[in-house]
């Protein structure tokens, strides 16, 4: 129910709306996005086969699983719109959870949010050009009107979400099918073998890039119906679907391309539709991006502004970020902060030409490492609350988190190795953030932001549904 700041009035809380689809539709939408009409070609040319090309998409399918069930088990114990930023508090400390707030709120949520608003704006600006900054100018007009929509309520966002991304979802469909149905069309030649610096670990990072965004579930978990109950199973049939539409897809552009025809490729679904269906096929799949752009951005901005809103509510600075909304049923204050932090951004990656390889170079090592404390989280809080409740725990303990904490150490040395000045600047970009843990609440004033019926002594779910 309702908490007071010491005498202050009565303050609202995120109230449980959101249905076991509306969560799972989000979840796809957040995920099935951009990357997967960007990176099949990279990962082909870090192959050595087609069987090992889609036993690498397979695998990130696994990897995935294996890390939604740890996060079943962190959310079903301790539901909170705050997600992961109160999942690594209770772990770790407030210093810690302070951070990852600063890494998230100033870097990696909103570089997202900037990096797909520009891939929307490069789109839009083919179609509807307005100069040489027709790109910048469409991306900060898409996050005004999503984060509208997101501060007007969470009803209208997640209506907005829903039907967006099931027209993404056909679209992605549309592909596999004519991938499959259509005869396989021998591409031009092109080399044989796979790229000289070839490393199948490179083929995984940029698959499990493809794959990213399904832990922006944990921010749903105080707004879910029953979430302790409920989570486990968004999480598994979300990555079921995902995973699902990304093998087949890529099947589908290997069965009409090739490996050497997807190697070759900048854009293989585009490549792909217009040797299956003609000129025609390029304009669906330019279609079909503009799509997942706007369904992964007004995904990411919904579940961004929960991370500020959790933050604020632990520090003495912007107090009325810390506000949830009533009327409208979101943390406005928030999304507001949220979208300024990303038009800033916006407005240094329009003097650019490479701003969104960018954000996702230096973002990568902040973002594995703090997904890594996540993975050790399971077994800290499983050590210092052992006698706390969890409707869900995790199968297979303690191989289970085991083997996603090993993922996520093997994914952050890759985005290190790889990225090279980029990660630099992202690991500054978070230290930069130490000053914040000046401005911390005591302990005594934390106030729990979730509202969740039923009694805590919930029984015991052992299993996936």
């Amino acid at each position: 129910m309702p908490k007071s700041n010491k005498s202050g009035p009565r303050t609202a809380e995120p109230q449980a709306s959101l249905s076991v689809f509306d969560a799972v539709t989000i979840m796809v939408g957040l995920v099935v996005g951009i990357g997967i009409f960007r990176t099949p070609s990279i990962v082909a040319a870090n192959v050595e086969s087609e069987l090992a090309f889609l036993a690498v998409w397979v695998a990130g399918g696994v990897v995935t699983l294996i890390g939604a069930l740890c996060y079943a088990e962190l959310a079903a114990a301790h539901p909170h719109a705050g997600g992961e930023y109160h999942f690594l508090s209770r772990a770790y400390g407030k210093p810690v959870a302070v951070l990852f707030g600063w890494a998230r709120g100033s870097v990696m949520q909103t570089g997202a949010i900037a990096g797909v608003a520009f891939v929307l704006g490069d789109y839009l600006a083919q179609l509807f050009p307005l100069g040489p900054y027709g790109s910048a100018i469409y991306a900060a007009l898409s996050i005004i009107v999503f984060t509208t929509v997101n501060v007007i309520g969470t009803w209208q966002s997640k209506t907005l979400q829903i039907a967006i991304t099931l027209v993404e979802i056909a679209a992605v469909v549309a592909i596999i099918l004519f991938g499959f149905l259509s005869s396989p069309v021998q591409p031009p030649a092109a080399p044989s073998e796979a790229s000289p610096n070839a490393a199948l670990g490179m083929a995984m990072i940029f698959v499990l890039l493809t794959y990213g965004g399904w832990n922006e579930v944990a921010y749903l978990t105080g707004e879910i119906k029953d979430a302790p109950r409920r989570i486990a199973k968004v999480l598994v049939l979300g990555t079921a679907a995902i995973a699902t539409l990304y093998v087949l897809a890529n099947a589908a552009m290997l069965a009409i391309l090739g490996l050497e025809g997807l190697r070759a490729s900048d854009a293989v679904a585009a490549d792909m539709m217009r040797i299956a269906v003609g000129p025609s096929g390029a304009v669906i799949v330019s279609l079909a991006v503009v799509v997942a752009a706007i369904s992964t951005l007004n995904a990411t901005i919904f579940t961004g502004g929960r991370v500020y809103y959790a933050m604020a509510r632990d520090l003495t600075l912007l107090p009325r970020v810390g506000e949830w909304n009533e009327r409208g049923k979101t943390p406005a204050n928030g999304l507001v902060m949220q979208a300024a932090v990303a038009l800033a951004l916006v407005g240094i990656g329009a003097g650019t030409r490479d701003g969104f390889q960018a954000m996702v170079d230096y973002t990568a090592p902040v973002f594995w490492g703090f997904l890594l404390l996540m993975g050790i989280a399971v077994f800290v809080l499983r050590w210092r609350e052992p006698d706390h409740v969890r409707p869900y725990k995790v199968p297979l303990y303690p191989l289970t988190p085991i083997l996603f904490c090993l993922t996520c150490a093997y994914m952050l040395h890759g985005s290190l190795a790889y990225t090279g000045v980029a990660s630099l600047i992202g690991l500054a970009v978070l230290a930069a953030g130490a000053p914040l843990l000046r401005f911390q609440r005591p302990d005594k004033t934390e106030i729990v932001a979730v509202a969740q019926p039923g009694p805590r002594s919930a029984p015991s779910l052992n299993q996936a549904p």
